[in-house]
């Protein structure tokens, strides 16, 4: 079994075998994030939940995996030149950090909008800061421009397959610390993560469940699943700051076929589960790094007929990087 679905995932843009490398690339640099539980929370949920806490990874965030094997996967004159990214938040520290560990120059395009916190974790890891206007079509621009003028590689957020193979280290970690588990929920934006996580997984126990979790304000993910097609939005509306990109043309075939259903939420869940990751767990999460547990304790998960076996549920807390002032105000406009 485990020999055809190793093969089945040779066809993506990461498989077991490059997860693995990835796994031992980055075993010098990357935090073995602890995994919490609440009987609380169980009580509620009327599930066992287990989270593993990607807030505790280095950067703040489960981006410092991907980040990490990409940079240690460049050859000594690829990474003389530094390289470049855009983003809005934590894959810019993330790469920021992780070229700085690797001693290498690091070009991070951030939109104007990006949140204050996030855009000062990539300062204070050295990451040069080239600003753009707060669209796609100006970030891209941006960076091919910083691309041309340095000779750096890019790397992508989430639509590489280094990026996906690091993420991916991720349900191996989990699955070693939580192997009952049958069921994990994992945050969707652009789809690096789940992507990773998906064909790790399912590589390990191909029975295994895997959800996505998404905002009903970006519910891109959701509409493409439903069509067969990526479907891109012309603008989004979330709390979810991470959580607003679109597939990618090397993660939309692994949720396509691997993510086994995609679940949305709205904001006021997303904020009711950080206040519980907050009071209960005594965890300091950002929006996104909520929304595992606004899916499992919504009424679309609970009354879903195709989900009432899920006993062990492996949740990812995905980043912990939360700009305070924007959610005390999520908080007081409930």
């Amino acid at each position: 079994m485990e020999d055809k679905s190793h093969q089945e995932h040779k066809k993506y843009a990461a498989d077991i075998d490059s997860i693995s490398k990835a796994q031992a690339r980055i075993k010098p640099y990357v935090h073995i994030t602890p995994v919490l539980s609440s009987e609380t929370l169980n009580s509620i949920a009327g599930k066992s939940l287990f989270f593993k806490c990607e807030c505790f990874q280095k950067g703040g965030a489960f981006k410092f995996r991907g980040a990490s094997n990409a940079i240690f996967s460049l050859d000594d004159e690829q990474a003389a030149k530094g390289v470049v990214t855009h983003s809005s938040g934590n894959h810019a520290a993330a790469l920021a950090l992780a070229a700085k560990l690797r001693g290498i120059p690091s070009y991070i395009v951030i939109p104007k909008n990006a949140p204050k916190c996030k855009v000062e974790n990539v300062k204070r890891y050295r990451g040069q800061v080239i600003w753009s206007e707060a669209n796609m079509q100006s970030r891209e621009e941006t960076a091919n421009k910083v691309l041309h003028e340095t000779g750096a590689t890019l790397v992508h957020p989430y639509n590489d397959g280094r990026i996906i193979s690091g993420q991916g280290t991720l349900s191996l970690e989990f699955l070693d610390q939580v192997p009952q588990l049958d069921t994990l929920v994992v945050p969707i934006s652009g789809g690096g993560l789940i992507s990773g996580v998906a064909i790790g997984a399912k590589s390990i126990n191909p029975a295994i469940r895997v959800l996505a979790a998404e905002p009903k304000g970006a519910d891109d993910a959701a509409q493409s699943k439903a069509s067969g097609r990526i479907i891109t939005l012309a603008r989004t509306n979330t709390i979810a700051d991470g959580l607003r990109a679109s597939l990618g043309d090397l993660t939309w075939p692994v949720v396509r076929d691997l993510v086994d259903g995609i679940i949305t939420v709205e904001d006021k869940e997303i904020v009711e589960a950080m206040r519980y990751c907050y009071e209960i767990l005594k965890v300091a999460i950002e929006p996104s790094g909520a929304i595992g547990l606004a899916a499992v304790l919504s009424d679309s998960f609970k009354r879903n007929p195709d989900f009432k076996d899920a006993r062990n549920i492996g949740i990812v807390l995905s980043g912990g990087n939360v700009d305070l002032g924007v959610l005390w105000e999520s908080l007081n406009n409930r």
